[in-house]
């Protein structure tokens, strides 16, 4: 079906909540009682799931996003982060509350992410009425690992719908993981974790329906497996200083979709992924934003990068 038959590009599930930020001397952070933060400590909304709905509205793609969320400050937060930037929402009550974590971000901008898992219940799904809606009016899903996709799945694979995910830190062995990596038609994930990226990846095409994978390596690129074949996604120059690394992941995501729903080949989407990840990079903790489409194509066609 063309674009002009579904009333939204991308369903984004699960992946709402907010983020404390804490700029913190260095990480890891030696132990003591104390620790003056002057940058001050923020909340604002932007998990995964969140971030990938913003990439994919900044760059031009009717975005909806499907999630539990609390009647808390938090879910506001979120609701309100939406509403903002023009992104499609529909929150199913949350009676955990919103999800929520603190996230730990160095000088270099690297971070450590404690997540407070209190914030979901065994017995949440998403009722199928309204995710079977929601999917069939969208080209394509994009499904988080957050409590409780998982559960979404058999019914978005009899859709029929191309699926992605990001299986972020995965070590290739924590079976939770698995559901996603196999499910998926793209499969993104951090190569932070892994010893063997490329037999990780090629695990999942073969054990799964993954038409494509890609194992982010921050500043080393990006592995692209593809058709069978393995290739290396230099890493681009960021425009800025980087000042926090958190969302580089779903920005890269948002922006390979993007490629990927226009028509480009793997590795064009690959190269969209490395610049909108890299301008994430840039984006101070405290602040949501993404590389707009016309700034990601002007990039993209510098020769430098």
């Amino acid at each position: 079906m063309t674009r002009e038959t579904h009333a939204s590009d991308v369903l984004v599930l699960g992946g709402a909540g907010v983020d404390t930020i804490v700029q913190v001397p260095e990480l890891p952070l030696p132990y003591a009682e104390s620790y003056m933060i002057d940058s001050g400590i923020r909340t604002r909304a932007g998990q995964t799931g969140d971030f990938v709905a913003l990439g994919l509205a900044a760059l031009g793609l009717r975005t909806h996003h499907l999630d539990l969320l609390g009647d808390d400050p938090e879910g506001d937060l979120v609701r309100a982060l939406h509403r903002e930037q023009g992104i499609g929402l529909t929150a199913l009550p949350g009676p955990a509350g919103t999800k929520r974590a603190v996230n730990l971000v160095g000088p270099d901008g690297r971070r450590l992410s404690l997540y407070d898992t209190s914030r979901a219940h065994p017995d949440d799904r998403f009722p199928e009425d309204t995710l079977g809606a929601l999917a069939a009016a969208s080209r394509h899903v994009h499904v988080t690992i957050t409590h409780p996709c998982a559960h979404a799945l058999p019914a978005l694979r009899a859709t029929g719908l191309p699926l992605s995910t990001d299986l972020h830190d995965w070590d290739g062995e924590n079976p939770y993981h698995e559901p996603f990596a196999y499910a998926a038609d793209v499969v993104f994930l951090s190569a932070s974790a892994l010893t063997d990226p490329e037999r990780t990846m090629r695990r999942i095409a073969e054990r799964g329906r993954a038409e494509v994978v890609v194992a982010t390596a921050g500043a080393e690129g990006a592995h692209l497996l593809a058709d069978g074949e393995l290739t290396r996604i230099p890493a681009v120059t960021p425009p800025a200083p980087v000042v926090d690394s958190n969302g580089a992941g779903d920005a890269f995501a948002a922006a390979f979709l993007y490629g990927r729903l226009t028509g480009e080949p793997p590795a064009r989407c690959a190269l969209y992924g490395a610049v909108a990840g890299a301008f994430a990079c840039t984006v101070p903790a405290g602040r949501a934003d993404a590389i707009g489409r016309d700034e990601l194509l002007e990039r993209v066609a510098e020769p430098s990068r």
